[in-house]
Formats: structure tokens, C-alpha cells, sequence
């Protein structure tokens, strides 16, 4: 299932000009640690959706919004985290003076998920035979120990409202789903939402928290807005159908492993035992484990697998299907 992306943007990396002062940055080809970002500028002000994985990044990033945008990107007021993970996260320290807003539940979940623990991971990777692989697969790009921790300074629950020059941004909740904290930012001048990673487009979606009837709701919510150009966490710019297509997977998942739950299958004989085939044009389809730990962790509610578990699982599917 490919093609989801919104056919007037193409999917390369670098900056994209959404129009009326929007923007988007990509990094195909969207798989662990290549998210997007975004920015609002309107007048002299500016609003900025998300940091990148390490400084490097960032700072790569932050230099082309600010020669598109020169007046109004030179300083930036707000940085929004729509969640916890690094790699939406780790380049804050490069907004220096920006008011930096996310969920109360991501605020704390970053305070305890530093970037010195994936740093950790990367060194003792070489000790860890087919999961360190994989982890130095996913994560050895991106330079985690060049990275100071950055909080935000202002949480919130529920919904919140900024202004950038006379436009409305619009915070609001949708979590827990992909993690505890999770949020998307709607733009409603330009009729424009940045969804953080309730959206992986073209790439399979990672359930860490759940449960997973959040995150079929908030993709309703995205539907129900008026909205033309989506701006997922990971892959091309989307619409709606993007967002339709991500549903129905998640509801596919929820069904089959709810099906192999119910006939006594352990949680990692499920995710090899679900047909994925209808989603083999998908990256990381290893991601199906985690998936299916977390919705057994749902039905039963006995304690989900440790991290450790759950990359060796995913290790030693994607070595199946990359043998």
C-alpha cells in the first residue's frame, strides 16, 4: 500500500513551502530517527513543530527555515514537542530563548528518557549480537552524547492556543496512543495540521503506549478538521486518505491480534502469525512485535515486555526478512 502521500508535495529531504507561511522538513526515508518538522510564521513571529534526533540536525534545519523566512525565523518564540521521543525532541537546545510547550505526561516522560541512554545503548551494542545490530542500524546515524538535554517550560492537558502574528495554533491532545503525551498542532489559516507521530506515513506505526482506541479516535479528529495539507511524524506529506490508511492498519492489528489472543498464541507467535502482506511496501514492518505486545498488554492487562524483549524480537524479524 504506497502512494498515500499528498500528490502536490514531493517527498524529498529538506525544506517544503506549504504556503501562507507554513512550511514542512522532511528526512525520507522516514524510518527510525528521520522525522519531520514544521514551522508557522506570520509577520516577525514564528512557531516551530518539533526538533530533529541531534544538534547536527537541527541546526541544518533551523539555517534553511531561517533563510525562507529571515524576519521571522531569526529568533523563534515557541517551540511545540507534540511527544517525547528523541527524535521530535533531542534538538531543543538549539531554540535557545523559545518557549518550549508539550504534554505534561511528555514533559515527564523526556526527564526520564534521556539522550544518554541511547548513547548507552549504541556502546554496548557490539556485545549484543543481533540486537545490537539492529540497534546501530536504527540509531547509529545520529550523535545522541552531542546533545543537552532540554525540557519544556511550559505543559499543559487537555488543549492550549498560541498566536504567531494573527494566527491561531491549536494544541491539542490525543494521547495516550504512540506515547504517553502525544498531541497535534492544527493551523487552521492554513488549513494545516503537523500530527508529531499519530501519523507514520508508508511506514509502519509504532504502539508503545496505547491503548489503541486512542489512537483510532485521533485519527477521526483529523478527518472531522478542516484541514488540506497533513504533516506526519515520519514519511511524505499527507491528506486525509493518508490518515484513513493508517487507521484501517490499526484496526486491522487490533483485530487479527485480538483473533490469535483469543486462541491462546503467545504475543511474539501472533505478530509472526498476522498476515502483514497487504502492508509489505511499508518500512519497518518489524514493528508488528511491538504492536502486538502492547495490544495483548490491553487485553490481559498483565505487565507488557520489557524494551530489551521487544528490540530482540524486532531484530530478529527484520533479519528474517532481510535474509
Amino acid at each position: 500500500m504506497t502512494g498515500l502521500g499528498n500528490p502536490k508535495y514531493t517527498y524529498t529531504k529538506g525544506l517544503h513551502e506549504l504556503g501562507n507561511g507554513a512550511y514542512a522538513w522532511l528526512q525520507p526515508d522516514g524510518g527510525w530517527g528521520w522525522s519531520n518538522s514544521g514551522m508557522v510564521v506570520d509577520g516577525d513571529q514564528s512557531l516551530i513543530i518539533d526538533t530533529l534526533f541531534d544538534v547536527p540536525l537541527t541546526r541544518d534545519m533551523l539555517s534553511a527555515y531561517r533563510k525562507a523566512e529571515p524576519r521571522a525565523a531569526e529568533t523563534i518564540g515557541t517551540l511545540i514537542n507534540t511527544h517525547h521521543n528523541g527524535d521530535h525532541c533531542y534538538g531543543n537546545e538549539c531554540c535557545e530563548g523559545a518557549e518550549i510547550i508539550a504534554h505534561k505526561l511528555a514533559a515527564e516522560a523526556m526527564a526520564h528518557e534521556p539522550p544518554s541512554m541511547l548513547a548507552g545503548f549504541l556502546e554496548a551494542a557490539p556485545q549484543l549480537g543481533d540486537m545490537g545490530a539492529y540497534l546501530t542500524k536504527c540509531f547509529g546515524a545520529f550523535d545522541f552524547k552531542g546533545v543537552t538535554p532540554t525540557l519544556p517550560t511550559t505543559t499543559f492537558e487537555g488543549a492550549l492556543t498560541r498566536k504567531v502574528g494573527d494566527k491561531e495554533v491549536h494544541m491539542l491532545s490525543v494521547g495516550p496512543a504512540h506515547t504517553p503525551g502525544d498531541i497535534i498542532v492544527h493551523v487552521p489559516a492554513n488549513r494545516t495540521v503537523y500530527t508529531g507521530d499519530i501519523l507514520f506515513i508508508e511506514g509502519h506505526p509504532i504502539l508503545w503506549e496505547g491503548p489503541v482506541e486512542n489512537w483510532i479516535r485521533a485519527c477521526d479528529a483529523i478527518c472531522d478538521m478542516d484541514v488540506e495539507t497533513i504533516v506526519p511524524g515520519h514519511g511524505p506529506i499527507t491528506d486525509k486518505n493518508g490518515v484513513r490508511a493508517l487507521q484501517t492498519y490499526l484496526v486491522y492489528i487490533r483485530d487479527e491480534a485480538r483473533k490469535r489472543y483469543d486462541a491462546g498464541l503467545s504475543c511474539f507467535e501472533a505478530a509472526q502469525d498476522i498476515d502483514m502482506s497487504d502492508y509489505d511496501a511499508w518500512g519497518d514492518g518489524e514493528r508488528i512485535a511491538v504492536n502486538v505486545a502492547t495490544l495483548y498488554h490491553e487485553f490481559s492487562g498483565d505487565p507488557r515486555a520489557d524494551t530489551p524483549t521487544l528490540f530482540g524480537w524486532m531484530a530478529e524479524l527484520d533479519k528474517r526478512r532481510h535474509a
